[in-house]
């Protein structure tokens, strides 16, 4: 995994250049096949799995982006969601949409009836392109104007723009389109003035997409899966069943819950999602998320509170509790507030860096206990063991912590980068490696697993000071 750096052009904008996110991409690619002593003749398939509603657009013809990536923790549509947000024609479609939902039962009008926009969503960011960049607005007349979140863009690229295409599990991740329906959404692009004809077709995400230009690996490669990065996630932790709960903990934090055949449709704090489509097979998720995971502590790390990540657990567990200090995240985009302010509170002279370290982690575990309890509340299945994964399951002190307040067992895997196992056994399903899934249950290794050790209401009294300090860092 190799990072590729944000740009920040203004406050509060986010992006990524287009070229070096390719030839970063293409890099990994070679750097991988050698490191692992092969040759690209060997390569049966590739498998791509890749950051959501992160999107670009370009044009047709020419293959010219109109724009760099711009990235989902970007805030230039603050302004467009929050009066979108309070605009009366909102409240006329969530009107109309409860008094549908009332007469037919039909979970497809619920979402609709409490739709609020969020700057993490593509739309409102898509729709200020077409409001702002007049290149991009003037091709979308001419049918010229081609939009691709991150996995359409290398697709393009790889191809050298004979495949223009995109998956379901990455298309339900923008928020512009209809997880009940399986296609773009008209009602709400005719809304945000985004026009229909610039969206790429949606495919399956075990499927050959076509193979890479011989000119980029000195061989044509096969390309047999396009998947999201938390949904590939899911699917790398073999979360193949209804009830299955995936936790991954990286830059942010993602809640995953396999609700099979049934679309549970979008509830506050809850997102549906495809997870994947396999042929017949269409499997949903619901989706709880949370900013700030792993880039908090990075950022700890950044201004030395801490030399070295995995002495994290050992300062917190240095100390009997937090002093009351609490660490309210925000560095982010959070999905209800995008004015969230990043804050420690409750400091004393008494205070150490120590407590600071403590708070930060402490953080983590309250907010995965928040999410769990609405899962609970709103998925209406029997929640299985929690899996988790990413950068931060690492941090036994976050792990145990989290298990004790939800009173559950979480499994930790041998090998935390699910994202990029889960694309790897997508694409060998659809090259033929593997024959089912049940052989890739078989792969799974679980390195260690957390068990409830203390009550959860022993930590009460911590978390109520800290839901006290979230309280007072919102609308910043």
């Amino acid at each position: 995994h190799e990072q590729v750096e944000s740009l920040y052009p203004r406050p509060g904008w986010v992006e990524l250049d287009p070229e070096v996110l390719w030839s970063q991409f293409v890099g990994v690619i070679k750097e991988a096949v050698q490191a692992a002593g092969l040759h690209m003749r060997q390569i049966a398939g590739l498998g791509i799995s890749t950051q959501r509603s992160t999107f670009i657009t370009w044009h047709k013809r020419t293959g010219k982006p109109f724009h760099n990536f711009i990235s989902w923790q970007d805030l230039r549509s603050a302004e467009l969601v929050n009066s979108w947000n309070k605009s009366l024609l909102l409240k006329v479609i969530h009107v109309i949409f409860t008094v549908l939902h009332f007469l037919t039962g039909n979970d497809r009008y619920l979402a609709p009836s409490f739709l609020t926009f969020s700057t993490q969503q593509t739309s409102m960011k898509l729709s200020w392109v077409f409001k702002n960049i007049h290149e991009a607005e003037e091709a979308a007349k001419k049918n010229n104007c081609c939009f691709g979140t991150v996995d359409t863009w290398l697709l393009y690229r790889l191809t050298k723009g004979s495949v223009y295409a995109t998956d379901y599990s990455n298309a339900s991740a923008t928020g512009i389109f209809e997880p009940f329906m399986k296609c773009w959404n008209p009602t709400l692009c005719y809304l945000l003035s985004i026009p229909m004809s610039i969206y790429p077709p949606v495919k399956d995400t075990s499927f050959n997409f076509g193979s890479a230009d011989s000119e980029i690996f000195g061989i044509p490669i096969p390309i047999m899966a396009v998947v999201a990065d938390q949904q590939s996630a899911m699917f790398g932790e073999c979360c193949f069943h209804p009830g299955d709960v995936k936790l991954t903990m990286g830059t942010g934090g993602f809640w995953n819950v396999n609700t099979g055949e049934h679309l549970f449709a979008s509830q506050r704090s809850l997102y549906p999602l495809i997870g994947w489509k396999i042929g017949e097979e269409v499997v949903y998720l619901t989706e709880g998320c949370m900013s700030d995971v792993g880039s908090a502590i990075k950022w700890a790390q950044d201004i030395n509170l801490f030399t070295n990540v995995d002495e994290t657990e050992k300062i917190a567990r240095s100390i009997v509790d937090s002093q009351g200090v609490c660490f309210v995240p925000g560095f982010q985009v959070s999905v209800n507030d995008p004015y969230l302010c990043a804050s420690f509170m409750g400091l004393k002279p008494s205070t150490t860096r120590n407590h600071l370290v403590r708070a930060i982690l402490e953080s983590i575990a309250f907010r995965n206990k928040q999410l769990y309890d609405i899962i609970v509340k709103k998925v209406r299945i029997p929640l299985q063991t929690v899996r988790a994964d990413g950068g931060v399951s690492n941090n036994s002190f976050v792990m145990q912590m989290t298990s004790d307040l939800i009173n559950k067992k979480i499994e930790k895997p041998a090998n935390t980068d699910m994202s990029s196992l889960g694309a790897a056994f997508l694409a060998g399903l659809a090259s033929g490696f593997w024959t089912d899934k049940e052989q890739l249950k078989k792969l799974r290794r679980i390195e260690a697993v957390f068990e409830p050790q203390k009550d959860s209401e022993e930590y009460r009294p911590a978390m109520d000071t800290w839901l006290q300090a979230m309280k007072c860092s919102l609308h910043w």
